[in-house]
C-alpha cells in the first residue's frame, strides 16, 4: 500500500506498526529529486527513511551504532535507507526521521548535510539511554494497569500501600492475603526476565501469584503510559487523597515524569494470565556445593509461559481484568 503525505503523524505510524503492515509515505513532491519517502518495511516491524542519491552524491557515514545507511536501488535509481538498530528507540527515531526529511525538503539541505546537522541536534539524545526503556514503560504500564484493577476489589488505599514494585522489593504488590509478581511484555510469546534467585518464592505462609501480561501497539484506541498515571492519580486523589504522597513517590521511584514525553499506545494483546508461582520452573542453587552459590550474587533468566492455561482459581481481583 502506498500513500502521499506533507508529514507523518506518529499516530499513523503506530497504527500500521500494531497492525504488522507495510506502507510508504512519498514526502517529496511527484518528479522532484530527491525523491524522499517514508517507509514502515519488513511486514510493518520497521520504519526508514528512503532518500534518492543524485549524481554523484554519496550516502552519509554512519557514525552512531543506533542507526543504519545502506543503499538500495528502484527503477534505475539509487536510494539511501536510513533505519534504526534498536526497536526500542522507534518513537524518538520517526522524530529524527522527519526531521531529516525536512531538513532536505523544506530548508534545501543535501542529504549529508541534513544527516549530519540532525545528528548533532540530536546527539545528546541519541548518545544516552531514554529516561525508561522499553522494557520499564511496559513494565509500568502492567503495574499500573493491575494497580486499579486491585483497588476495586480492595479500595485506593490499600491498592496503593500494597504497591511494593518501586521499592524493589521481592514481588510486585503485596496484598492482605497474598502477593503478585506482575511481568509485561509486547512480544509474541509470553517470555519474562525473572531478577534474582528468589523473585519467584513465595514468602512463608503466604501465597505468590504470578500475572503476564503482553501488549501491543493500539492506535487510537490504546493507552499510553501517561494516560494511565493521570488517570491513576485522579482517581487516588479523588477518592483516597491521604495514598497519593505515596502513590507519587512510587511512580518517581518507577521513573515516571509527567513531562516526558509519550504517546506510544498500547491495547492488551492476549488476555491476563495468572499463574501459581509455585508451580513454575526457576534455578535452584541449593544443589551447588555452599562454597560455590555464595560466591554468586545475583541471577538474571527468562521464563517462558507461553501456552500454559491461567490457575483454575486465583485472586478474584484479576477475574475482570482491562487495559482501562
Amino acid at each position: 500500500m502506498t500513500e502521499t503525505a506533507l508529514s507523518v503523524p506518529w499516530s499513523q505510524v503506530e497504527q500500521y506498526l500494531g497492525a504488522g503492515q507495510a506502507t510508504t509515505y512519498p514526502l517529496s513532491r511527484p518528479g522532484s529529486r530527491p525523491q524522499v519517502s517514508y517507509v514502515i518495511e519488513h511486514g510493518g516491524r520497521d520504519i526508514a527513511l528512503h532518500v534518492q542519491l543524485v549524481g554523484k552524491t554519496r550516502p552519509p557515514h554512519a557514525t552512531l551504532p543506533t542507526i543504519q545507511i545502506d543503499q538500495l536501488a528502484d527503477r534505475g535509481s539509487r536510494f539511501v535507507r536510513i533505519r534504526t538498530t534498536r526497536a526500542d528507540l522507534v518513537r524518538e527515531f520517526h522524530d529524527f526521521l522527519c526531521a531529516v526529511a525536512d531538513r532536505i525538503l523544506t530548508h534545501g539541505r543535501t542529504l549529508d548535510q541534513a544527516y549530519a546537522e540532525t545528528v548533532r541536534a540530536w546527539s545528546a539524545l541519541l548518545n544516552r539511554p531514554a529516561s525508561l526503556s522499553l522494557g520499564q514503560r511496559l513494565g509500568l504500564i502492567g503495574e499500573l494497569a493491575v494497580l486499579r484493577c486491585l483497588a476495586g476489589e480492595y479500595g485506593w488505599a490499600t491498592a496503593v500501600e500494597a504497591w511494593t514494585g518501586p521499592d524493589g522489593e521481592e514481588c510486585d504488590f503485596g496484598l492482605p492475603d497474598c502477593d503478585l509478581e506482575v511481568k509485561t511484555t509486547s512480544s509474541e510469546q509470553r517470555r519474562h526476565r525473572i531478577h534474582g534467585i528468589a523473585q519467584l518464592d513465595p514468602a512463608p505462609g503466604r501465597r505468590l501469584w504470578f500475572a503476564s501480561l503482553q501488549l501491543t501497539r493500539g492506535g487510537a484506541d490504546g493507552r499510553t503510559l501517561n494516560d494511565l498515571a493521570r488517570a491513576v492519580r485522579r482517581e487516588v486523589a479523588e477518592q483516597a487523597p491521604a495514598s497519593l504522597g505515596s502513590l507519587d513517590r512510587g511512580l518517581a521511584a518507577a521513573g515516571w515524569s509527567e513531562e516526558a514525553p509519550d504517546d506510544e499506545r498500547w491495547t492488551l494483546r492476549t488476555p491476563l494470565l495468572v499463574l501459581d508461582a509455585a508451580t513454575l520452573p526457576r534455578i535452584d542453587l541449593s544443589a551447588l556445593p555452599e562454597a560455590a552459590w555464595e560466591r554468586i550474587s545475583s541471577v538474571q533468566y527468562t521464563l517462558d509461559v507461553t501456552g500454559l492455561p491461567s490457575a483454575s482459581q486465583y485472586p478474584s481481583a484479576l477475574a475482570d481484568f482491562r487495559l482501562q
